[in-house]
């Protein structure tokens, strides 16, 4: 199908959209994408785990990404739930050195401490995000990243969680709960966690989604931060008020593979 124009009207666009998103959620794309990483595991929390770090360090070159979070599961001797329930300190000290970006040790370190505390209390990370009917997703992020920033941290590893109260678009973690909540139908995302229901979900909100979103005026906002999150969804959920985010597939997928 050709390149859409921008002046489509409601229902011509839902169909357009419609269309990409059943195409790109595909595992055809997997291969390109981070999300192959917690693909690599069977266990409810392995895949969490994995899912987790590596949308956490999900920024830039995507071959970047992919090789730093390889490198981190090998740290995490390919047992990432064992590792960080029974970890030493010496085992700690060996993530020495690892570096993505501006993810370094100390903030690897941190994760995995913090992540030891959460399944001390909880044995999934799904019931960080539960939060109550009336409460957004937004609202459950930034609770999240609170009781994660108990743990004993420097300073410099908390923009590596987005709080969405300051603005942020947090489109890691929303890419992350992506993976966990939508159905695995189709052999992209997980589904393993079932007490959150994908009509809550936020769209990922980058730099490629943004720009598709705004051509087909879906989005007017410029910055791309926690109002623009906002105002995305409200377009998404007008198509699709029970799974807004399968859009998701679409802008990225016009955006990344076809320079919409």
């Amino acid at each position: 199908m050709e390149k859409s124009s921008p002046k489509m009207d409601s229902s011509t666009l839902q169909e357009f959209l419609d269309e990409k998103a059943a195409f790109y959620e595909n595992p055809v794309f997997i291969d390109s994408d981070p999300i192959q990483i917690p693909h690599q595991f069977q266990k409810r929390q392995d895949i969490e785990i994995a899912g987790l770090l590596t949308a956490i360090i999900a920024w830039g070159n995507r071959t970047s990404i992919l090789n730093s979070a390889r490198k981190m599961m090998g740290l995490l001797d390919h047992d990432p739930y064992t590792f960080i329930c029974g970890h030493s300190p010496k085992e700690l000290r060996a993530l020495d050195g690892f570096v993505h970006r501006t993810f370094q040790t100390a903030d690897l370190q941190f994760m995995i401490q913090a992540l030891q505390h959460a399944y001390r209390i909880e044995d999934s990370l799904e019931n960080f995000f539960i939060g109550s009917e009336q409460s957004s997703m937004a609202e459950r992020i930034h609770h999240f990243r609170a009781f994660m920033l108990q743990t004993p941290h420097e300073k410099r590893s908390e923009k590596h969680l987005a709080d969405p109260f300051k603005g942020s678009a947090a489109k890691r973690i929303h890419m992350f709960l992506r993976w966990m909540v939508r159905s695995n139908t189709q052999g992209v995302d997980f589904g393993i966690w079932n007490q959150i229901s994908t009509a809550d979900l936020s769209c990922p909100l980058d730099v490629h989604s943004g720009n598709v979103a705004r051509k087909l005026g879906l989005l007017k906002r410029q910055q791309n931060d926690a109002k623009a999150v906002a105002e995305l969804d409200q377009s998404l959920r007008r198509m699709d008020p029970k799974d807004p985010v399968k859009y998701d597939f679409a802008l990225f997928g016009l955006g990344v593979f076809e320079n919409f």
